[in-house]
């Protein structure tokens, strides 16, 4: 693009922006000649897939903003209209971050002037609010404004169809095309008014539905920590945990009202390192049985329990263990059904499924994947996702699962146990899969680009002294997987591991998903087990990372 060129198109967005801020910032980005800046906001256009949208909030095509929001719902709305949804109902939610109520009432405005109906929620609310929103109102689609644990400058748009889970190929394409084949603003009529704002009928139907996760009349004992992560997840985890019975979770105060600026951590992910901090130091100080803890907009739940062997006194566990431990619980309530989990998590959900009879399917990652399970009974994945109420939440639910979770540990507390005691029975009785990750967050996405060419044309023989014994290219599909852009190795020797290589569909980052299993067979093994587990992950990591070049 000449300079010529990008002056023009920045002139051309500028006399279309609706957004006063953007609007500035682009005049100011002019005015300076900020020709490096201006090049990176135009270099393209922020592409919409299977995640929607994501990026950060500034002036241009590549980042999030009003302008670019409408596109992606009048893209939207012209899908809906040529499946034949036209006068269907959109369903809009969103969360407290920047701009989110600004792209939510563009989204309203869009859709009513596109013909259809559309209808908010009355306030910020978590993403499985708007997914069972979608299903009890018998919408034909719905949005949630979120950039889930991502940055604070970040914001995103997630799409979902009227099965209330996320879009999946070839939807995504054919709503870009829609997108793309918008030439202005002025084109896409927004109205300022005719939709609806709904109030409480909504999270109220959500919160009965709560109910039906636990088992009546099971124990609600255990005592919580909580925190919300500066995010959406208090009010409604709060009152969720007030109907079924439990003790009310000892909030941590810094970070439990939403603030999109996340000033108490980096990132605000529990699983990113420091941000459960203060959740420890609380609990720490009224020695509670579980820290639970939502990301912001409350679709992940991350759980920490006492661990004396550690500093400080409290462990994160792993999605994967937490994914085994709702497991475990269902099968022991008698759940029936599909369980289902991305290929980038633990194993050990299909041993325990084979064990208990019921049926077991692995997708790719994504709840955009597992929600369409045949079937399904319950689905997780091990970035903190859980679906125990695939009926009611057609997708990952961080509210519902730290019921499930709770209620779990109060019937383990009746009987003098603990989760990290089940942690222990289930090693003993299906191995030791003990899983890590690899997560290398660039700045340079050709760095990622490169690292997957690099394993693609030299791959690896052997890791950690294990022999690869397969590897998959994983953009060619398997028998039961559609293509997606990733690397499975298996190996084998003193040991069985497992290995996936892939680009993150909504960060910077090449995320590797490792996995061991080390045979147990009594509980006096299983500190042996643990050691021998972590030598291998750490020799893997080593060898995988100069395999990749990184």
């Amino acid at each position: 693009m000449t300079q010529d060129d990008l002056l023009a198109q920045a002139q051309a967005w500028l006399a279309e922006d609706p957004d006063p801020e953007t609007r500035e910032e682009l005049a100011a980005l002019l005015d300076r000649g900020a020709s490096d800046e201006l090049a990176a906001r135009f270099a393209g256009t922020l592409q919409f897939g299977t995640a929607g949208l994501r990026g950060e909030i500034g002036a241009g095509p590549m980042r999030m903003n009003r302008s670019v929001v409408i596109r992606a719902a009048a893209g939207l709305a012209a899908y809906l209209r040529a499946k034949g949804q036209e006068g269907g109902l959109v369903v809009i939610g969103y969360d407290a971050r920047y701009k989110s109520a600004d792209f939510a009432r563009d989204t309203a405005a869009v859709m009513t002037g596109a013909g259809l109906r559309a209808a908010l929620l009355p306030r910020p609310l978590p993403t499985p609010v708007l997914a069972y929103a979608i299903r009890h109102l018998g919408a034909v689609a719905g949005v949630e404004v979120t950039a889930s644990h991502n940055p604070p400058r970040d914001n995103g748009y997630k799409v979902y169809l009227g099965d209330g889970s996320q879009i999946v190929p070839p939807a995504d394409a054919e709503i870009a095309a829609e997108i793309d084949a918008i030439r202005s603003l002025h084109d896409v009529p927004r109205p300022e008014a005719g939709w609806e704002t709904l109030g409480d009928e909504v999270l109220n139907a959500y919160l009965e539905r709560t109910d039906a996760v636990l088992t009546s009349g099971s124990p609600r004992t255990a005592r919580t920590v909580y925190t919300a992560m500066h995010g959406v997840g208090k009010d409604v985890l709060t009152a969720a945990f007030a109907r079924a019975g439990f003790p009310p979770p000892a909030l941590v105060a810094a970070q439990a009202e939403p603030d999109p600026a996340f000033p108490t951590v980096a990132f605000p992910n529990p699983e990113e390192p420091g941000a459960m901090d203060l959740a420890f130091e609380a609990a720490r100080a009224v020695d509670p049985d579980l820290i639970i803890a939502n990301d912001p907009d409350a679709d992940r739940c991350a759980v920490a329990v006492p661990d004396a062997s550690v500093v400080g006194g409290w462990r994160m566990l792993r999605g994967d263990e937490v994914g085994a431990l709702l497991a475990a619980h269902l099968v022991h309530k008698g759940a029936t059904g599909v369980f289902a989990e991305s290929i980038v998590s633990s194993s050990l959900l299909g041993r325990i499924a084979e064990a208990a009879g019921v049926g077991y399917e692995e997708t790719l990652t994504g709840f955009k994947w597992i929600a369409r399970v045949e079937g399904l009974r319950y689905g997780y994945e091990e970035a903190l996702g859980y679906c125990v109420d695939p009926e009611g939440v057609r997708d990952k639910d961080g509210i519902t699962a730290a019921l499930l979770v709770t209620e779990l540990a109060s019937v383990l507390k009746e009987q003098g146990r603990t989760l990290t005691d089940l942690l222990d029975d289930l090693a003993i009785a299906h191995g030791l899969h003990a899983t890590d990750q690899l997560s290398v967050r660039v700045e340079d996405l050709s760095v990622i680009a490169n690292a997957m060419t690099a394993l693609r044309e030299r791959p690896p023989v052997s890791l950690a002294g294990l022999t690869v014994v397969s590897a998959e290219d994983l953009t060619k599909g398997t028998e039961s997987l559609p293509p997606t852009d990733g690397l499975r190795y298996h190996l084998e020797g003193d040991y069985k591991a497992r290995v996936i290589v892939r680009p993150s569909g909504t960060e910077p980052k090449l995320k590797c998903y490792l996995e061991v299993v080390v045979p147990v067979a009594a509980a006096v093994d299983l500190a042996p087990a643990r050691a021998t587990a972590n030598e291998v992950l750490v020799a893997i990591k080593r060898d995988l990372s100069a395999a990749a070049g990184l």
